[in-house]
Parts: C-alpha cells; structure tokens; sequence
C-alpha cells in the first residue's frame, strides 16, 4: 500500500474521514468557527473514484478492525458523523450521528439516528448513555485547544462508566507540512498532546497506536484503487502492523 493510501474518517482530507458535505469544524461550535465556504470545500474534495475507494476502506476497516471495540448491543455515537460511513458498516443495537450538517439527516433512512447540534451540547439531547463514542479526522477541525477539551469533557459525561471514546487523528508529527494542505485544518495534534488531552480531561487509555493508518485519499492510489482492490488493499495493510509502522500517518486510541 502507498503511503499516501489513507483512510481518514468520512468527509474530510482522507480515506477514513466520514464527514462529507457540511461543517466538520461546525459540527463542534457551530457555524461562526467554521471557515465559511464547508459545503464547497466537501463536495469538491473527492473524485467519484475517491470517493468509492473511502466507502470501500470503511467497510473493511469496521469489519476487520474497528468491530472488536464495539459490541452489537452497545449504543454507539459518531461525532462529526458526516456521510455516516463508520456508522453505516459497523453493527451496534443503536447508532447516533452528531453533526451540525442538515445532509447527516439523510443517515435516517438507514436507521441511524441524527443529532444536529454541537459536540458539547449532547448531553441535553441524549436519552441515554453512550457505550462507545468515536470521532475520525475530526479534532483538527475545531477552533481551538480549548474547544477540543470542552468536547472531551463532554463526552466524559455522556459515556456510561467504563464506557469507550475512540479517536481515530492524522498525526502531525508523521504528516508533516502536508497537515496544512487543506484549507480546514485548524489545529495540529501527535500522540503525546492526544495523550494530555485524554489525560486531563478525566481519560484513562487503553490502546494507543502513533502509527496506524496512511493519510489522504486523495493520492493517485485512492483515485484508481476502488472496489475490489482497495479491499484487498486495506485487508492486507490491517494484517501486517509493520506496515503501520512504515506508513501510518493517523494515530489510533481507545480510552475509558
């Protein structure tokens, strides 16, 4: 796999961005600390092969992985959900996406709730507590440091005790300058700040890989591996953790 393979969550710069059309940056403090221009800038960022190559990605990275963290009983939240790709592929009794974009709303017609407010007002809005809290290529787009730990915190309050939040960040330390390439990006976080912030913020972690997955989708790779290949690609990539050591780009963490 190229080292430019990624798979960032669902929308944003990578492979395992899962935000897709409105404000990831939004989705934390609404509108105001967005950038301006979030539908142009999600809309453009992919080609249609592209995007074929993020939708398959995910659905081998929540079969082959990411399900082990999640029971199928549990009640499972994505923050910044955008097009819903890690909720559409992995199995939990109840999925509820967080997002400020009125395009999350089309996430109901394959059972998935959907909340559109900011990350640190969820409580208000829930009826229950989380079992598992994820957000993917997420963090870099919120106004500030502050902002990100008022969202931590507040998912230390949501989460039932021993409840799981996991992250899923490029890594400024592994990507270098390429962090800035996109227009969106606000703050930059390695391990060692994920790790403080978790830390602080009432976390204990379970499982940190610095080096996991590649970074951006858009790399001549993620333009012509769809479908098939990009399956057999990622199921590959995920069997043979040196490789992660080689070309992850994105940290991976699982807290309590």
């Amino acid at each position: 796999m190229s080292p430019n393979m990624n798979i960032e969550s669902q929308q944003d710069d990578s492979l395992t961005d899962s935000n897709t059309d409105a404000a990831i940056t939004d989705s934390a403090m609404g509108p105001a600390h967005g950038v301006g221009s979030e539908f142009e800038i999600y809309t453009k960022r992919f080609s249609e092969a592209q995007e074929a190559t993020r939708a398959a990605t995910w659905q081998v990275l929540c079969r082959d992985f990411l399900q082990q963290f999640v029971s199928a009983s549990d009640t499972v939240i994505d923050i910044g959900a955008g097009d819903g790709l890690f909720l559409k592929n992995i199995t939990a009794r109840r999925k509820i996406a967080v997002d400020l974009s009125k395009h999350a709303k089309l996430l109901e017609s394959s059972g998935i709730e959907v909340l559109l407010i900011p990350a640190n007002e969820m409580r208000a809005h829930l009826d229950t507590q989380a079992d598992v809290i994820f957000m993917s290529n997420f963090l870099e787009h919120l106004p500030d440091k502050k902002t990100l730990l008022d969202i931590l915190k507040e998912c230390r309050r949501v989460l039932r005790p021993g409840g799981k939040l996991i992250i899923l960040q490029p890594n400024i330390r592994y990507v270098g300058a390429a962090y800035w390439d996109y227009i969106d990006h606000h703050i930059a976080l390695t391990e060692h700040s994920i790790s403080e912030a978790l830390n602080i913020t009432g976390f204990k972690i379970d499982k940190m890989i610095p080096r996991f997955l590649p970074y951006t989708a858009r790399s001549r790779v993620g333009s012509v591996a769809a479908g098939g290949l990009t399956k057999f690609l990622v199921t590959t990539y995920l069997k043979i953790p040196l490789l992660w050591r080689i070309f992850g780009q994105q940290t991976f963490v699982v807290a309590h």
